[in-house]
C-alpha cells in the first residue's frame, strides 16, 4: 500500500505551529521578567523601609550591619555600589545605597575604613610582602580605635576592601586554607605557593623536608616554592635551626612582637 506524499499544506501548518510556540514562549518570558522585576521592586521597597526603621542598629551594631548587607546581596543589591538612578533627584546621583538609606555616616564609615586598610597594608608590606590576614588588620585597627567609635569586624574589613575595586587598585581578598587575606601587591600566587602558605598556618613555619614529606614534593619543587615566597617577603627564614625554617611574618609578630629569625 503506497503512502501519500506530504503536501505543502502540512509544511505550512508545521511552520504556523512553530511560530505560535515561539510567540507563546516570548510572551511567557516577557511576563516572567515583568513579574520578577515587580517582585524585586517590592523587595527593594521593603528593604528600604527596614533600613530606615533599623538605621541606628545598622550604624552601631556590626553584626546587624553584616546581616543587613547579606540581605541586600540576596536580592542582588550591592549596598556599597554607586547608583545614578536615585528617585531623590540630583542629591542621590552617584551615592550608594548606604548613603541613600542611612545618610552619609555609614557610607563614609566603609570608605574611611578602606583608607585605613590601605595604610596598614602599606605600613606592613615590608614585613609580609603584601599579604596580611584580615584578622591582623582588624586587630591593628582596633588598637587605634577611639572610644565610642564603631566596632570593626572582619566583614567590615572585607566590604571596605571591596570599595577599592572600582579604583582599579591591586587590593584583593584571597583565601589561604580557610583564612581570608588581603593582598596589596598585583601578584598572583601559584598553586605551590598557596600550598606552602596553608602549611605554614599549622606551626607558623615550614622547612623543605616538611614539605617533601607532607606534600610528597621533590626537593627542587619545595625549595623553589619557599624561595619564591621568601623573595616576595611573604616568608622569613630562620638560619639558626639545623635545617632552615621558613616562618610566617604574621605568626612571629603575634608571638612577641619582635623578630626572632636570623637573616
Amino acid at each position: 500500500m503506497s503512502r501519500k506524499g506530504v503536501g505543502l499544506a502540512a509544511f505550512d501548518r508545521s511552520r504556523l505551529t512553530s511560530a505560535q510556540y515561539a510567540s507563546h514562549g516570548n510572551t511567557l518570558r516577557t511576563s516572567d521578567a515583568a513579574a520578577l522585576e515587580t517582585q524585586l521592586s517590592v523587595f527593594r521597597s521593603l528593604l528600604q523601609q527596614f533600613a530606615q526603621t533599623h538605621a541606628k542598629d545598622i550604624r552601631s551594631d556590626p553584626s546587624f550591619r553584616a546581616q543587613f548587607a547579606r540581605m541586600c546581596t540576596a536580592i542582588g543589591v550591592d549596598p556599597l555600589a554607586s547608583s545614578s538612578s536615585s528617585s531623590g533627584g540630583s542629591a542621590g546621583i552617584g551615592s550608594s545605597l548606604w548613603a541613600q538609606l542611612l545618610g552619609r555616616s555609614v557610607n563614609d564609615f566603609y570608605f574611611e575604613l578602606a583608607v585605613k586598610v590601605v595604610e596598614v597594608c602599606g605600613a606592613t608590606r615590608g614585613e609580609n610582602g603584601g599579604l596580611i590576614g584580615v584578622r591582623e588588620i582588624r586587630e591593628r585597627l582596633g588598637r587605634g580605635r577611639m572610644e565610642g567609635a564603631p566596632e570593626i569586624t572582619d566583614d567590615d574589613v572585607l566590604r571596605a576592601v571591596g570599595t577599592l575595586k572600582p579604583l582599579g587598585s591591586s587590593y584583593s581578598v584571597i583565601r589561604v586554607g580557610n583564612k581570608p587575606y588581603i593582598r596589596s601587591v598585583p601578584k598572583e600566587l601559584n598553586t605551590d605557593q598557596s600550598a606552602v602558605l596553608e602549611a605554614v598556618q599549622v606551626l607558623g613555619y615550614v622547612s623543605v623536608s616538611m614539605l617533601m614529606v607532607n606534600l610528597r614534593w621533590a626537593r627542587a619543587r619545595a625549595q623553589t616554592a619557599v624561595e619564591d615566597l621568601l623573595g616576595e617577603g611573604m616568608l622569613w627564614v630562620d638560619k639558626q635551626a639545623t635545617e632552615w625554617e621558613y616562618w610566617s611574618p604574621g605568626f612571629m609578630l603575634d608571638v612577641d612582637g619582635t623578630t626572632t629569625a636570623g637573616g
